[in-house]
């Protein structure tokens, strides 16, 4: 994930599983997460991170929905954990 500045962010959290992530990484799968399931869709996130079948479809689904905001957070998800799909 870019800053505004054009670096890549070097924060980092780790999560309750013991792994690290990019803090705005994981921001951005949160917001996704919660604007899938606004569409009625549950979003498994370590599925999301094991299977690029499974992180595809979700994307498949969220750029194909009506909510703007979902699909421009679904485009920035798939260059993040997809970036031969997109």
């Amino acid at each position: 994930m870019q800053t505004l500045t054009g670096e890549r962010s070097q924060i980092t959290t780790v999560c309750a599983d013991g792994l690290a992530m990019p803090t705005v990484d994981l921001l951005l799968e949160v917001d996704f997460k919660w604007l899938m399931a606004g569409q009625g869709c549950w979003v498994d996130p370590q599925r999301l991170h094991q299977e690029p079948g499974y992180a595809l479809d979700c994307v498949r689904i969220a750029i194909n929905s009506p909510c703007d905001a979902l699909r421009r957070c679904a485009r920035v998800l798939q260059a993040a954990l997809l970036p031969q799909a997109g």
